[in-house]
């Protein structure tokens, strides 16, 4: 099982992890809400799960514009 980090804005991939065993209370998975998890974490049919994020260039311009917040792609 692999676990993969990727940016909801620029689809950068952030990170992996490749793990055989893991909980959702080590992914801070249980602290999301059910919308949350719907919207942030995806399954695929081998087990892996892709978690959306916000890479650090994305960060820095919701930073620096913070009307980007209204968008969910802002970079293309």
């Amino acid at each position: 099982m692999s676990i993969h980090y990727v940016c909801r804005h620029c689809g950068t991939k952030v990170g992996s992890l490749k793990q055989t065993v893991i909980s959702t209370r080590q992914l801070g998975i249980h602290a999301l809400t059910e919308h949350e998890r719907t919207e942030m974490v995806q399954y695929d049919s081998e087990g892996n799960i892709t978690i959306t994020t916000i890479c650090e260039d994305c960060q820095e311009s919701l930073q620096r514009n913070p009307d980007f917040h209204q968008y969910d792609y802002f970079i293309h």
